[in-house]
């Protein structure tokens, strides 16, 4: 009797459990299934994810109204309002002109090389749409319209479409091509 008790012990020790194999099947089976809806929850329910995007039309263009001039206050048309008016006033201008006299000045040696301009630089127009050009110099790409100044220190005159390419022609006279063909 003992044997048989002794087999019928070996036999229930010999057993796996299958509790955790079921646990784990189980498991995997509901990572699936989540792994599988949870895009479709996130495409059917997009407003709780935050995927805002912008509207394309409020960035895009330059506002209508052309840009604020710029200027530069001189110091003489400021206001004085100081309470002390015992202070003389002094009688030397205070505004620089780099205005030099030439008295006593005695000339030595040939006279200096013509050298060119400063500020000539040179750039390629890309594209023209809703009365703006888009520019491209050495330094970076620019959007300009009628009247902007432009990297050779002239003005945008117009913009015009000429033998199917687009031009900007400036206040200087030069005119300058598009690369690509016109696209009405």
């Amino acid at each position: 009797m003992s044997i048989s008790r002794q087999g019928k012990a070996t036999a229930r020790r010999q057993e796996p459990s299958r509790l955790g194999d079921k646990v784990l099947v189980g498991a995997g089976i509901m990572l699936a299934a989540a792994s599988a809806f949870f895009p479709w929850y996130v495409f059917l329910n997009e407003d709780k994810f935050g995927l805002r995007i912008d509207p394309f039309e409020n960035t895009r263009d330059l506002p209508p109204a052309p840009p604020r001039e710029v200027f530069s206050v001189s110091p003489l048309a400021m206001i004085d309002r100081t309470k002390d008016q015992s202070l003389p006033i002094d009688p030397l201008d205070q505004l620089t002109t780099a205005t030099v006299s030439s008295l006593g000045r005695e000339e030595q040696g040939a006279p200096l090389e013509q050298q060119p301009m400063p500020g000539t630089g040179k750039f390629r127009l890309l594209h023209v749409a809703n009365g703006r050009a888009l520019i491209e110099d050495g330094s970076g790409m620019y959007m300009v319209r009628i009247g902007s100044i432009l990297p050779d220190n002239s003005k945008v005159a117009t913009l015009e479409q000429r033998d199917g390419r687009w031009v900007i022609i400036t206040s200087s006279g030069e005119i300058y091509r598009d690369q690509a063909s016109a696209t009405p």
